[in-house]
This record gives structure tokens, sequence and C-alpha cells, in this order.
């Protein structure tokens, strides 16, 4: 309780409960919203502790079984969290634009990974010297474009077990992605998201860059812990877990399974919650 405590003061004076001003608030986050002080609505900081504290238990369980979760934060305020605290925790991460059909299709994004370690071995060997100026000029700008894009992407082999999204709107493309494949989804919102695009909504602030850390953190810890469990697991164990959710059948033959709040219900959280409309399969990224 006393960690709860620290971690609650720590996200106040991070600004976690400062929301949008309430001409632009989106009224299906009403339940989230404490009060509203000079025009300006506050977050719940109960709220904001209890989705967290949800995500950090799902995230845990989530790679512990031998899925990866993906953290997607491409605004200003969330690049540098995202991109130190997945290092840290070896998640894959998308800082730069969400690329079409980074999910739906996946196996055109793996190619693309594999391009980039061609063009990286060509360039550590020298064997780039062998082209033309005008060829290596070339090979070096799509190196460049593809790292840039992907990069965070490199450790994710198959369709992670779960999405973590900072600001529902900015990363919308990638939320119904996620929902056309069943994926759960994790999600920081302001006063001003649609919680019903969250299997797990964490209501807070952001836009700013300390609330954003302190979130992404603690959520990267469970990850870490999660992988801690999944590497004393017995093989036996990982097998198991990989067969109960279908990860040893190819992505084109899984069924398409569809989340919902209600699996997560039972371990605290209530309410109700629609399925956000299914998007078309994307084309392939022009990576």
């Amino acid at each position: 309780m006393s960690d709860q405590k620290s971690l609650a003061k720590e996200l106040v004076e991070a600004g976690v409960i400062f929301g949008q001003r309430r001409s632009n608030w989106n009224p299906k986050m009403k339940p989230y919203i404490f009060a509203t002080k000079n025009g300006v609505s506050i977050i719940d900081i109960k709220e904001t502790i209890k989705g967290l504290l949800l995500a950090k238990k799902f995230i845990a369980k989530t790679v512990a079984s031998g899925k990866d979760v993906c953290f997607v934060g491409t605004k200003r305020q969330a690049r540098g969290a995202v991109e130190q605290y997945c290092a840290e925790s070896k998640m894959p991460y998308v800082t730069e634009r969400w690329l079409g059909g980074i999910l739906t299709n996946f196996r055109t994004i793996r190619e693309r990974l594999r391009r980039l370690e061609e063009l990286e071995k060509l360039a550590e060997t020298g064997s780039i010297k062998n082209y033309s100026k005008k060829m290596e000029s070339q090979l070096a700008r799509e190196q460049k474009k593809i790292h840039r894009n992907l990069n965070g992407l490199r450790t994710m082999g198959k369709l992670p077990g779960a999405i973590v999204v900072v600001d529902t709107t900015r990363e919308l493309n990638a939320l119904l992605e996620a929902k056309s494949l069943g994926i759960p989804t994790i999600c920081l919102i302001d006063t001003d998201g649609n919680p019903d695009l969250a299997d797990i909504p964490i209501p807070g602030n952001d836009d700013s860059m300390r609330s954003i850390d302190i979130i992404i953190r603690e959520l990267c810890a469970a990850a870490q812990a999660g992988r801690g469990e999944r590497a004393n697991a017995s093989p036996e164990e990982m097998g198991a877990a990989a067969i109960a959710s279908g990860d040893d059948a190819p992505n084109s033959q899984r069924p398409v399974r569809r989340s919902s709040r209600s699996q997560f219900r039972a371990e605290g959280r209530s309410g109700s919650a629609s399925d956000a409309p299914r998007s078309e399969a994307a084309p392939a990224p022009g990576v």
C-alpha cells in the first residue's frame, strides 16, 4: 500500500491528473474525471492507479507466457521514454510514424527488417564500396529510412501479445489494426480520448513528459519482471503456453480473435466496452 501511495504522489507531482480543457473533453471520459477547475478537467488519480496496476499485472502475465508487448509512442513527449525503457526491458517499440500494416501485414515488415540486416552487413564488410557512387548513395538512404521507421521492431519476431499506446487520438491506426487482430490494447488516455478503444485504459495526462515517463517506466518494469519469469519457465511450460495461445500456428491459419474488456473484468476492472470498428488490411508500407 505504501508503494501505491508513493507512486500516486509521484504521478500527481508529475501532473498526470491535469486533463484537457472542458471544451475539448470526450463525454465517454466522464467516469475518470474527478472535477473541473478553472475550465480544466481534473483526472481521478484513483482511476489512474487502478488502470496502471491492472495493466502491469496483465503485461507481466503476457510476457511471462512468451509473448512480447509492443509500445507505441510517436509524439515528441513520449519518444525518449519509450526508447529508453523499451531498450532496457528488450520490448519492441515504434517512436516514428506508425506505418500502415505493421500488424496486419507483419510478414512484409519482417522482410524489410531482413533487408535492413543485409544493408548493414554490406556497410560493415565494406562490400558496399563495390557499387557505383550513385548506387552506394541509394543503398545508404534506403538503410537510413528502414532503420528510422522499423529499428525498434527488430526483436519482434511474431505478433505481440498486447500493445501499449500513448494518446489514442494520435495512434488511432495502430489501435484499429490491433482491434482487427484481437490484440489487447493498453492506452494512456487524456480527457479528449476515446476509452472504448482501450481494453485497459489508464486515464492520465498524455502531453506531460514526466507523467508519460513514469507510466512507461512502470509498464516496462512489469515487462522486465515477466521476462524474468519467462527465463525461469521450463520448455514444457513455455510450449504449453504457446499452444494455448495459438502461437504454434502460422498467422495466416490463426483464427481472428476479438479482444474484450470482459477478460479483464475478473481481475478487478468493471465497466463495459464496445469494440472499435474493424480496419481493412493495410497495403505493404513504403519503407
